[in-house]
Parts: structure tokens; sequence; C-alpha cells
């Protein structure tokens, strides 16, 4: 049996805890929701002292936490617009991690703006101006140079070195600037999950949750049918674009954000992010940004995205052909919609504000100009809920969520830790002899994947040609929580994200979900 205070998720364990739950089980805080949010609020409360589970009706990351453009802002969008308060948390935030948090999921990531004949002067001058502002928000954060390097300027010849593919004719420099880039934002919910339970959190995926109150939910196991209420003294919501299922009384206003997907060799295996800026826009740009698995995605849309809210978003052919023609413009080649191997659209909880709202009641104006700022609200049964945010700031959320529940229901906790707390896989000795890309999503916890593996060939490739291995794939089930196919090949690697490559990884993730799972 797993212990409670292991980092470890599995079937056995879910089962376990869910038992105990329904024998009455005694907790201070149920977290509904298991994405970035939900899992930052789950570990600030165990690492306070407080006994917590989390729910989630699908699987970790399942929602807008695994869609993003996987950057951890440093807030400088904000900082044009004039916000400046969430323009320093994201850039303190970002230092979190990058230096203590999560070093090992988060590197810097060059963003090249090459100055082209389109960009004049005006524009350039504002872009500068922009990255120099940057400059000074990772100073003002505390973040070393060494951690994020100063923006410069470089010459046509080492721009074309980061970025193979772009354009040459008039190419007069670049200018170069760093902010933070994820191995993987599913990643970062699963060790902030296995973190969470290993300061004794229960983590349970395939759990519903209906009737919330301030003091009791109802519970339903996914995978049986089985319902059962549970009593705690605080109910948090945390789930996303899907709140107002928990809360009616919350607004929200969904924006799509879509990304493309493609080879790296379609922009000469680039080792820096493209970035062009929108036309007419401010301080908005599209990203061409070197990831893993050999991949490059490229994004990013900002769309109102009305109505049910689907389980999967998905892009639209609008959204396509905008992404396409603002990255065409940077090319020496013209990328077309045969060049895309795949495609991903997630929805920003955007908060519905007042000013923001028609006379009908709906959400006026471009999405792009709602805050993304957080906010944390109690509906008339009690329920705490946390709406809105970005990625960046989850645990700042997590802990301004946390200190509104210890005051509102007297509860008895320590102080907030989580600012000074490694995540899962964070410290440790990593050998020189591992896989590069094996420590790129596991960190310290690489060398165990391997050495834990009681599969066949734990070191081989799950297909031809795709970086991740068998130990990998069963490494999902033993320890992250996995409990199907997609979840190994859509959240614990992004294997899905291409369809071709999930056809042929799609055998072997049965294989180990058939074995591994009770």
């Amino acid at each position: 049996m797993t212990s409670s205070r292991s980092p470890v998720l599995n079937a056995s364990r879910r089962a376990t805890e869910l038992s105990a739950l329904a024998d009455g089980a005694p907790l201070d805080v149920v977290v509904i929701g298991g994405g970035i949010t939900g899992t930052g609020i789950a570990l600030d409360a165990a690492s306070r002292g407080l006994s917590v589970a989390l729910v989630e009706k699908h699987d970790l990351a399942f929602g807008t936490s695994r869609w993003s453009s996987k950057l951890v802002h440093g807030g400088l969008r904000y900082l044009a617009s004039g916000n400046v308060g969430i323009a320093r948390r994201s850039a303190v935030e970002r230092g979190i991690l990058m230096t203590r948090n999560a070093p090992h999921l988060v590197s810097a990531m060059p963003q090249l703006v090459p100055l082209l004949p389109e960009m004049g002067g005006p524009a350039r001058a504002l872009v500068r101006a922009g990255f120099l502002a940057g400059d000074g928000l990772r100073r003002l954060a505390g973040t070393p140079a060494s951690t994020l390097p100063r923006s410069r300027r470089v010459t046509a010849g080492r721009a074309a070195e980061l970025v193979p593919a772009v354009r040459r004719d008039g190419l007069a420099g670049a200018f170069l600037a760093y902010d933070g880039q994820l191995i993987d934002d599913a990643r970062l919910v699963t060790a902030v999950a296995r973190t969470a339970a290993q300061h004794g959190a229960r983590i349970l995926t395939r759990v519903g949750a209906s009737h919330a109150t301030g003091t009791s939910v109802r519970l339903t196991d996914q995978c049986t049918g089985e319902s059962f209420d549970v009593a705690a003294r605080a109910v948090v919501n945390a789930a996303g674009v899907w709140a107002a299922d928990v809360d009616e009384t919350l607004r929200l206003r969904p924006s799509r954000g879509t990304h493309l997907v493609f080879d790296a060799a379609a922009f000469g295996h680039p080792t820096a992010a493209l970035t062009i800026p929108i036309p007419g826009a401010l301080n908005r740009f599209v990203f061409a940004m070197p990831e893993q698995l050999g991949r490059v995605y490229l994004g990013l849309t900002d769309e109102d995205a009305p109505g049910p809210i689907p389980d999967v978003p998905q892009p639209s052919p609008q959204e396509v052909t905008f992404l396409l023609d603002t990255v065409n413009t940077a090319l020496a080649t013209t990328l077309t919609a045969a060049d895309v191997r795949g495609a991903y659209a997630g929805l920003r909880p955007l908060i519905d504000t007042a000013h923001a709202r028609s006379e009908t009641g709906t959400g006026a104006g471009s999405t792009a100009d709602l805050s993304r700022d957080h906010a944390v609200t109690e509906s008339p049964s009690g329920v705490i809920s946390v709406i809105g945010g970005k990625l960046t700031e989850y645990r700042y959320m997590a802990e301004d969520v946390l200190d509104r529940a210890i005051a509102l229901r007297g509860l008895t906790a320590g102080p907030c830790r989580t600012r000074d707390l490694p995540l899962v896989g964070a410290v440790g000795r990593v050998p020189a002899d591992l896989p590069t890309s094996l420590v790129a999503r596991y960190g310290a916890e690489a060398p165990h994947v391997v050495a834990r593996a009681r599969c066949d060939r734990p070191t081989a490739a799950v297909a031809d040609g795709i970086d991740v291995t068998r130990a990998e794939f069963e490494y999902a089930v033993t320890h992250e929580g996995a409990l199907t196919v997609d979840d190994i090949l859509d959240r614990r690697t992004r294997i899905g994200l291409v369809e071709d490559d999930r056809n042929r990884a799609l055998q072997v993730a049965k294989e180990f979900v058939d074995a591994l799972v009770e």
C-alpha cells in the first residue's frame, strides 16, 4: 500500500483514499478541480497542516491547464496596459518557479523579434522599450540575470542562427529577450499534485462533485458510479471554466486560445521563439516556440467563446488562417495548412467584469482586453470560489484562497510555505549519462523512472522517432496517477497532440494500462 506521505499516485492509492472518505474521514478542505489552480490550493493547504482532498471529474490537467503556451510569463503585456500589480506579481512568481519551486521544469526561453522592413521606427522603439521594462521587472522581482539573461539586439546573422527559417530580405537584426518556458504545463500540474500528496493531500481523479455547500459536497466515483456525501470545514471551487457549474452565481466569459503544432524542421529547428507583433495590437505577439518531442507550437489567439463549455475545445478555421498568415510575414518560406501536424485550443476562465458587459448581460468588447487578474468569492451557500487568473500566478492565487478560507472558517493552520517549497523532482543529483529529454521532463526523478521500471526494454522508445521511453509510460501509471490510455498520451506525455504519433504509441499505452491499472 502506498503511504499517505508519499508522492506516488496510482489506482491502489486512489481506491484506499476514496474508501476512507466514504467512511467519513475528517476533512478541513475539499478542493474541486484538478488543474494548476486546484492542485496549487491542495499543496498550500496540505503543507500548512490541513487535511485536504482534491477531486477532479476527469484527470489532472484535463482542462485549460494543458492547453497553454507552456510559458511562465513575466507580466510584460500587463505592464503595457497599466496593470503594474499583476505585472510585478507575474515577474515575482516566475522567479519563484525558476529558482525555487520548479527549476527542473522551467527554463529561460529566448524570444526573437526580427527587425523586418514592415516594422517601422515607432514599433521598434515600442518593442525595445517593452523589453527594457521587462528587464526592470526581472530585477525588481529579484531574478538573477544568470537565470533570465538581459535583453539585447543581435545581428541578422545571429537571428538566422537562432531561427533559421526567418526571412533574410531586409532583415536588420533582431531584438532578443527572455521569458520562462515550461517543458510542459500538464507536467507542472502533475508535479504540484504529487507534491501535495507527499504532504498528505488526497488527490482523487475520476471523482465528480455536485451539491456543493460551504461545508459539504457529494462525490461520485466516475469509475463505479457510487456516490456519497463528505463534510469539510471549507469547500473550495477551483473548477476553472466550469466554475459556474459548482456556483451558478459566478459570471465568466471564456476566451479561446489556439495553437498549431509543426515539426521543428518547418522552422529550421529553431533554438529561440520567433516572435511576431500582431499588427494594430498593443504588446500582443504570435510566437513560434521550440518544444519537446521535436515540435514547434505556434500561437496564440484570443477569441470570444460563448455557449456551453466543451470538454475539449476545438480551433476554428479562422484562427488557423490568422496564425499562418501572421507567422508567414516573418518566414523565408510560406507555411500552409498542410504543414500543420496538430492543433489544440484552450479556454481562459476570464472574469466577465461589469464594465465589459453589454446591456443584455453578455460580454462586450474584445476578450484580449479583459483582466487576467483573479477573484475569490463566496457563494450564498458558502462555497469559496477562485476565478480568473493565469498559470504563472497559480501559487499566489492558492495562497490568497487559503488565507481567505482560513479566515472565513476559523481553520487552524500554519503560515504559507509554498514560496520556498521545491516540487517533486526539483532537488537531487542527476547522473550525466541520462537522456536530456528524460531529465527535462522529470528532473531529479529521472534516474528513478528507469531504475524502478519493471517492464521489458524500459529504455526503448514507445515508437520510432518519439523520445519517450517505455519506462515513462510505466511511471505514468505507477507513480503519476494515470488511469487510462488518454491520461498517458494526452497529459503525462504530449504524444497525443499529433494524431499520427498517438496512433503509433497507442498499443504500448494500452499494454501498460491493461497490466497495471486495477
